[in-house]
């Protein structure tokens, strides 16, 4: 719509939609400048609306950046299962929910943005780290109930995201194809390790 040869912008019709709207415009501006390449102004002009409408719904660009995170790996979804299972099997039942997550369409997408915008830009890595600290490893680290929760979740995303670099981003073989149960077993068994067991670096 035009008011006098001028492109409206703010707010489109349905709340959601232009939400959504904002969600997927960052979510793509993130992947391809990164963190510090992407303004809300620029993403607001991107998805046709004005950049008040993005503080709105997120405050921020780290709470955009955040909200990005959160609809990609939505982990009130990814630990359920993980969760209610108890203690024994913890690192398997986490690795098969990583893996699955990953292997999923558009979501895959949606985590190697974010993964490859963490790895170039340093305002990006804090911003995850943060998030997956605090929504998700810390979660499961608490729940495993064995000291120094913090290093137990710091070295279980090592083992993470490493995989998650190797299998899907570097394409690394035969990582890469192997099939995903003989992955999750495997390293489910280090992750499990980290979680539950007495760890020389924990004191």
């Amino acid at each position: 719509m035009t008011i006098g040869g001028r492109k409206r912008t703010g707010r489109r019709p349905g709340v959601t939609e232009s939400r959504d709207t904002i969600l997927g415009v960052a979510q793509r501006m993130f992947a391809e400048g990164g963190f510090d390449g992407a303004s809300v102004r620029s993403i607001a002009k991107a998805a046709g609306v004005d950049a008040a409408l993005v503080h709105h719904f997120f405050a921020s660009k780290e709470g955009l950046f955040t909200a990005c995170m959160r609809d990609a790996m939505r982990p009130e979804l990814l630990l359920g299962p993980v969760l209610d299972g108890g203690v024994e099997g913890l690192g398997e039942r986490l690795v098969r929910a990583f893996l699955r997550l990953w292997e999923e369409e558009p979501t895959r997408a949606k985590l190697l943005s974010i993964l490859r915008s963490a790895v170039s830009h340093p305002a990006s890595a804090r911003t995850v780290r943060g998030f997956i600290a605090r929504e998700v490893l810390g979660r499961v680290a608490e729940m495993a109930g064995g000291r120094r929760p913090d290093v137990r979740a710091g070295l279980v995303g090592s083992q993470l995201v490493g995989l998650a670099l190797t299998r899907y981003v570097l394409e690394i073989q035969p990582l890469a194809s192997l099939d995903r149960e003989v992955v999750v077993g495997t390293v489910g068994v280090t992750v499990q390790r980290y979680l539950t067991e007495e760890l020389p670096v924990v004191a």
